[in-house]
């Protein structure tokens, strides 16, 4: 088991009945930038803080027991435009999806990520 952004890191996933979604998550504890513009400074400083966050939004599509991502941005740029397609559970508070299985040298990997819902929605 891995964490890439920390067995800490924190996010925020958002579906709305419209059927359109958004998510973004981030590392914990990221080191402030020596600049006040979010796209100015060291470009070697930027590429390290933006590596330790992962957005994207677009629209979305329940397929039974799978959920389908329509990626329309994303700060990955290879996403955008693509689907994504996630296999979930969810129990009414807690959402998890999944990543179709994919091999690498280490062997299967599937990414899994579990969502709390706020209290009160």
């Amino acid at each position: 088991m891995t964490y890439p952004l920390g067995d800490d890191a924190s996010g925020v996933l958002v579906y709305t009945p419209e059927g359109r979604m958004a998510v973004q998550m981030t590392a914990a504890k990221r080191p402030s930038l020596a600049t006040t513009n979010p796209i100015g400074g060291a470009t070697q400083q930027r590429a390290e803080a933006y590596s330790t966050c992962l957005a994207y939004a677009g629209t979305y599509e329940v397929q039974g027991e799978t959920v389908v991502h329509r990626i329309d941005i994303s700060l990955f740029p290879n996403w955008a435009g693509t689907e994504q397609s996630r296999p979930f559970t969810c129990d009414g508070s807690t959402l998890v999806l999944r990543t179709p299985p994919t091999q690498s040298p280490e062997g299967t990997i599937v990414n899994e990520l579990s969502w709390a819902r706020e209290q009160g929605h």
